[in-house]
């Protein structure tokens, strides 16, 4: 089992042995973040669904490969019926036309980017801190790398559209997925969410306890305005993640082979 104490000291010595590119790719992993949430679209609350529909949704996020198609078909068509309610004016179309965009954006280049810069700084950890990693998401595997982190997204929105704790949990579940991505793309998009899933079994208390601990820094950070963010907590954080799987990833016996 891991300690936290001890995560976080290595992510410390790993961060500032190669501190200005570590401080560049949690820069930018900040602002990748931030700019996907706000190209996504925005959910309901719970309240607004009728029973019936969550029922539906949480048959949707439960569902397994073979029903992906009717998933989003069925979230095309509940979509479409409830942009037909809209009116048809020009700054509708232009925001939706902006939305699209800012969605193709963040599917296709923003969460490459992202898988980019987790392995950045699990290689970092490793002793070996080149920039070229950033790039990973692109290689030859760009494509697994679209799918499987746009289906580990959906899967959060559904789980999040039924209660807010579901939605956490999943959120914790998933959070190995972008480096598992790279240590293992033979891995189909679903094989890879169950692996996080099965890897993060017993741990999803103390990851969150762990993410808890950074609070004070947090709340120094807000009144620096975001300098501290940058030049030390953003790096932190991302360094003592990337500590965390290696540390899951050592004690979990299973082969990656999941059904």
């Amino acid at each position: 089992m891991w300690n936290r104490k001890e995560l976080k000291a290595r992510a410390k010595v790993a961060f500032k042995a190669n501190y200005w590119k570590c401080v560049l790719v949690a820069l930018i992993l900040a602002l990748l973040t931030g700019s996907a949430a706000s190209s996504g679209l925005r959910s309901k609350q719970n309240d607004e669904y009728t029973a019936e529909e969550q029922q539906q949704i949480r048959a949707l996020a439960e569902s397994s490969d073979s029903d992906l198609g009717r998933l989003f078909f069925s979230l095309v068509d509940q979509g479409a019926k409830r942009a037909s309610t809209l009116q048809n004016s020009k700054v509708t179309v232009a925001l939706g036309g902006l939305g699209l965009v800012g969605l193709a954006l963040s599917i296709l280049v923003f969460n490459p980017l992202i898988v980019g810069g987790q392995r950045f700084f699990l290689q970092n950890s490793r002793g070996d801190g080149d920039l070229k990693y950033l790039g990973a998401g692109f290689k030859d595997d760009w494509g697994n790398v679209v799918l499987v982190m746009f289906l580990k997204n959906l899967f959060l929105i559904l789980w999040g559209l039924l209660f807010i704790i579901p939605g956490i949990i999943k959120a914790y579940s998933y959070r190995m997925v972008p480096y598992i991505l790279k240590e293992h793309p033979e891995l189909s998009g679903t094989q890879a969410i169950t692996l996080s899933r099965k890897m993060m079994n017993g741990h999803k208390w103390d990851t969150f306890v762990l993410d808890l601990s950074f609070l004070g820094w947090i709340l120094l950070s807000v009144l620096t305005v975001g300098i501290l963010t940058v030049f030390y907590v953003g790096p932190y954080i991302n360094a003592t993640d990337a500590e965390l799987y290696e540390a899951i990833s050592r004690n979990y016996e299973a082969q990656p082979q999941v059904q």
